[in-house]
């Protein structure tokens, strides 16, 4: 067995193979089976939402979401550049404008005073993220959209299962979009979902993901469907949600598990001069996908990275440099170092480190170790 250790491994069981065979042997639905419905249904009893709608990614649910809120051309969208691109590359891919916010020291989300100075005639939308697993501080961010009128979308790509003041992260919102990549929380391999209230916008997400049709029996019938809005295929399969199904009913001992580890991690992180664990601010459960630490700016993260390496042990930097300063973005709207100061800081001194549940107490000795090292 390799000793090496990972940044992060997919919990599975027995349960994952089974479904999975069994959507796979029933030899039709493949696209719209069963599983979707009940990986649905428990999404929404989980969460405690009227709708859950499933679609192929992160990525595509951050579309959906802008779509079914009729966000586009010469409209704007205000987010973090302290984010994985998605976020960003979602706005611009409905057509309207990303405009980046700061973010605040305690949360690594986005700051509503930054926010508020950026908000213009052409705001349509907030679309802040729940960094590594915890939230941001999303009570003023609501009270902003209220009183523009705007949809508060809740990126909760990394943060199933969190809290916020007792509210479930991604359900505060008017919409709040999760992810099911490999390495979230609760994982599919690929796959996402829009949660909402809202009966008017589920019914917009369901038709953009099946092509704008008004009807979801078109596997059922022989009418050839009625198809009433712009619309594209971003559907999740059967076979994925079979294991969203099976993800799903193990997903509370996982985030218990993860808690576990990241607790003995920042106890012993904690030690070492100069490291500090990202914690939930004090406004709830953190269920950290990422296991992120902040050093101190003197520290040389290369030289950490290099230590864990040489002892086969994962790190990984998210997000140097913020969205703003990237290719894609500095040389489109002609963002210059400076723009976003703590953003900018902050994307220099933190480091992710494994995490997975099943990591065990044996490698959280080796990876603070590694971290030790790079420090002398």
């Amino acid at each position: 067995m390799s000793d090496e250790i990972p940044l992060f491994e997919i919990p599975w069981d027995e349960t994952d193979i089974s479904n999975a065979v069994d959507s796979i042997s029933r030899g039709a639905y493949w696209a719209n089976g069963p599983y979707i419905d009940a990986f649905e249904r428990g999404l929404e009893e989980y969460l405690g939402v009227e709708h859950a709608v499933t679609v192929n990614s992160g990525t595509t649910a951050l579309v959906a979401a802008l779509k079914a809120y009729g966000i586009g051309e010469g409209d704007e969208v205000i987010v973090p550049s302290f984010t994985f691109i998605a976020t960003a590359n979602a706005v611009r891919l409905v057509g309207a404008t990303p405009v980046f916010a700061d973010i605040d020291r305690r949360t690594y989300g986005l700051d509503p005073e930054h926010v508020e100075t950026q908000v213009t005639d052409d705001t349509a939308a907030l679309l802040p993220i729940h960094p590594f697993g915890a939230a941001c501080d999303v009570d003023p961010l609501a009270d902003i959209a209220a009183e523009l009128e705007v949809p508060l979308i809740e990126d909760a790509a990394e943060a199933f299962g969190g809290d916020y003041r007792g509210r479930t992260l991604g359900t505060i919102g008017d919409a709040g979009v999760f992810s099911f990549c490999q390495n979230k929380v609760l994982p599919t391999g690929e796959g996402g979902a829009v949660v909402t209230d809202d009966d008017a916008v589920a019914r917009r997400l369901e038709q953009f993901r099946s092509h704008g049709r008004s009807s979801s029996d078109y596997f059922d019938s022989a009418s050839s469907g009625e198809y009433t809005a712009l619309g594209t295929n971003i559907r999740m399969s059967d076979l994925v949600a079979s294991i969203g199904c099976s993800q799903l009913e193990r997903v509370e001992t996982h985030i218990s598990n993860r808690r576990a580890v990241a607790a003995q991690l920042s106890e012993q992180l904690r030690a070492l001069e100069g490291v500090e664990p990202h914690t939930a601010g004090g406004y709830g459960r953190h269920v950290y996908q990422l296991y992120t630490v902040t050093l101190e700016p003197e520290i040389d993260r290369k030289s950490i990275i290099d230590a864990l390496d040489r002892r086969g042990i994962a790190s990984k930097v998210y997000w140097d440099p913020g969205v703003h300063l990237t290719e894609a973005y500095r040389e489109e709207y002609g963002y210059e170092a400076g723009t976003l100061p703590i953003t900018e800081e902050i994307t220099s001194r933190v480091l992710s480190l494994p995490m997975h549940p099943d990591l065990e107490s044996h490698e959280i000795d080796r990876i603070v170790e590694g971290v030790a090292a790079g420090l002398e």
